[in-house]
């Protein structure tokens, strides 16, 4: 009689456990490339060794085997479809177990699976078997050998992206939920979106860029709209977000925008977006980040002669941090020596070949200044080295009037940072970018990047200052050095007291000379607070003195701004801001010229959890958030929002106003669906403070 297939069983629970995919919450089979999965097919009847039989991988609208996107694969020859094998394991009875590895460089996504016996095809319901890239796999291009960090950077559904301030860093937990609901479909809508051709389907390279393209809205209807005005009434305002999941499940819901992304958001989205297709991946945060739009290695910085920065005269600027990812892979469309790490970013900053889109871009590229190679590593570069230029804009006989005050070459690109392997705290991975400030290594590679990008002459890039008078100027391009000092002057900017809201602002310059000699400083100190991408909001105070030091000595100038001159900024502003204060010294009778400008952020009281540090699978637990206000300010409008991967799905408690002294209790049943160590983040928002999280762990047994 005809041999008919009357069944297949996808052995779910063994090939995801084999291949690190139990975790996906979806009903289908997911497999990785270049590694075995087993099939149980059903037959009417014994199979004999003469019968037909093949095996159908097709993928995409219109699989071709001419096109390689069609696999017919027969168990009884042992051939090597397009780097895909079969092999029967065992024939007995009316069961024939087999076993399919895929080729590592087939082409990743949802596969269909069609079953010919002689003139009979057999198509299994919910057939598509979802093909991902395989870290685990010696002859995969993403392969990583190291355990621990693909535990980390392909199975971590937790994890932190820094921000802050080079001098006060700190963390914000985010939840990547790349195994969530809904999570690979949303992938796989992007993979079809992208219109990417199969071939190029199969390399990690390509399908980086492409989700660096669509995780912004721009050009592409992506997943998220960037917004930095400040004013998130219509969305979701960039620092409610606690993590990926809601953002995917919408926008695979909706297939349109979700508003409000800002870099961090990016950065965390497209790790997950990364993760979920099996590309190693991290978030990496950049302190002092240099936007240099023209490329010229320089960013030029304008303050008024209090020391304020004016905001309108940058085309450039320097973001207090910003957020990008690093990929693993081979380059094999590169000479040798460039595999390894790659960043990419989903951040609209830029176009690239038309799009805002970013990379991959090799490190050992940026590190060695070879920035000629592709992708966007002169953009890359320019971000960790460029040099920052300050100028003060002075006002002679009513015109501009621009003074170069001072050079730092060593401002741009500091601890730089990610989550470190298997553990919870910062990882430093500056010396990954570049070499030691001030190394020969790192002349050598500057100069090797400066022959690639235009270098430009000191002259001012201010928006008004073509055709205006410039006073100290040189118009060497060379590599900046900085300046030497007579006096051996030297600034510092610390609080004398907790920054809190609400508070008044106890700043302090202490300004210092190591020189034999009697000076006379000209102090100019100011405070503003801006948003992160080095946007002012506010310009607070300043001060204006005259000091006298002799030889080795210092003295500390207080600065101080009561609280009411901050607080209507702080509320009327929808991004967490930070305390920037901006120093200029001058040396009486010498060339000593020196600019300080460091950036703090305000801190919070704590919120804190109550649980117990361990669950049964299925069974409910009561979890509480408390937090107390003890700030002198009332807080408006509190908001809650809590989220348990595993454990429960995003949920916000509004708690309305939040007095002075008041303490908050919120508590939520939780019943942990997922075994292993599983993390709660919490985080409270309201109009006058953004930024408060907290995360605990929990072992679910």
């Amino acid at each position: 009689s005809d041999l008919k297939v009357t069944g297949i069983d996808f052995l779910k629970s063994e090939n995801s456990r084999l291949h690190h995919t139990d975790a996906y919450n979806i009903k289908n089979l997911v497999v990785r490339r270049g590694q075995p999965f087993r099939l149980q097919l059903s037959f009417s009847r014994e199979l004999n060794a003469a019968d037909k039989l093949a095996l159908r991988f097709g993928i995409g609208e219109n699989p071709m085997k001419v096109r390689g996107t069609l696999m017919s694969l027969n168990p009884r020859r042992e051939q090597d479809v397009g780097g895909w094998q079969i092999s029967i394991v065992r024939n007995s009875g009316n069961e024939c177990l087999l076993s399919v590895t895929s080729s590592p460089w087939a082409p990743v996504g949802k596969y269909t699976l069609k079953v010919k016996t002689g003139t009979n095809i057999y198509k299994p319901e919910d057939e598509a078997i979802y093909l991902l890239f395989n870290p685990w796999c010696e002859n995969d291009v993403v392969f990583l050998n190291n355990e621990a960090q693909r535990n980390e950077y392909v199975l971590n559904d937790t994890g932190y992206i820094y921000v802050g301030s080079a001098n006060s860093i700190y963390n914000r937990p985010w939840n990547f939920g790349q195994f969530e609901e809904f999570i690979l479909d949303a992938c796989m809508y992007l993979l079809e979106k992208s219109e990417l051709r199969l071939s190029h389907r199969r390399d990690p390279v390509f399908v980086s860029r492409a989700m660096s393209a669509l995780v912004n809205a721009n050009d592409d209807n992506g997943v998220l709209l960037g917004n930095w005005s400040g004013n998130y009434g219509n969305g979701t305002s960039p620092t409610d977000w606690i993590g990926s999941v809601l953002i995917l499940q919408k926008y695979y819901k909706t297939k349109k925008p979700v508003p409000y992304g800002q870099c961090w958001v990016f950065a965390g989205v497209l790790t997950s977006v990364m993760r979920c297709l099996g590309i190693p991946s991290r978030c990496v945060s950049n302190f002092n980040s240099a936007h240099d739009t023209d490329q010229n290695l320089r960013v030029d910085i304008y303050l008024n002669e209090y020391g304020e920065k004016l905001n309108s005269m940058s085309f450039d600027s320097v973001w207090n941090f910003h957020v990008w990812n690093d990929v693993w892979m081979k380059r094999i469309d590169l000479p040798a020596g460039f595999d390894g790490w790659q960043a990419i970013d989903s951040t609209p900053q830029e176009h690239s070949q038309g799009i805002f889109q970013c990379g991959p871009c090799p490190l050992k590229a940026v590190r060695e200044g070879d920035v000629y190679l592709p992708f966007d590593s002169k953009f890359v570069y320019a971000e960790v080295n460029a040099d920052k230029v300050y100028w003060v804009v002075k006002k002679v006989n009513g015109k501009d009037k621009f003074l170069k005050i001072s050079t730092e070459t060593r401002g741009i690109g500091v601890n730089i940072s990610t989550k470190a392997v298997g553990e919870n705290r910062r990882r430093d991975i500056t010396a990954e970018y570049k070499y030691p400030e001030g190394s020969e290594k790192e002349r050598e590679s500057m100069q090797k990047a400066c022959s690639f990008i235009r270098p430009s002459g000191m002259t001012p890039r201010a928006n008004f200052a073509a055709g205006m008078p410039m006073i100290n100027l040189n118009f060497k391009p060379e590599v900046l050095q900085e300046t030497v000092s007579k006096s051996g002057l030297q600034l510092e900017i610390t609080n004398k007291a907790p920054l809190y809201p609400g508070n008044p602002l106890e700043l302090a310059i202490t300004v210092k000379t190591s020189t034999p000699g009697n000076w006379t400083i000209n102090l100019v100190g100011s405070c503003q607070l801006q948003s992160y991408t080095g946007k002012v909001e506010a310009s607070l105070g300043y001060i204006k003195e005259t000091i006298k030091l002799e030889g080795k000595s210092e003295t500390q100038v207080p600065l101080k701004i009561p609280a009411d001159t901050y607080m209507k900024t702080l509320a009327s502003v929808g991004d967490e801001v930070l305390i920037l204060i901006t120093a200029i010294a001058e040396v009486q009778g010498t060339d000593d010229k020196l600019t300080k400008e460091t950036a703090l952020r305000f801190e919070y009281p704590p919120i804190t959890v109550q649980m117990p540090e361990t669950a049964k699978l299925n069974k409910d637990f009561n979890c509480a958030f408390i937090f107390k206000n003890k700030l002198n300010i009332p807080l408006d409008n509190c908001k809650l929002l809590v989220e348990g991967l595993g454990i429960f799905k995003m949920s916000t408690f509004e708690q309305g106003d939040v007095q002075p002294g008041r303490i908050l209790k919120s508590e939520i049943i939780c019943t942990p669906t997922r075994l292993g160590e599983k993390k709660i983040v919490a985080k409270l928002t309201s109009v006058q403070i953004k930024g408060i999280s907290v995360e605990k762990a929990i072992t679910i047994t």
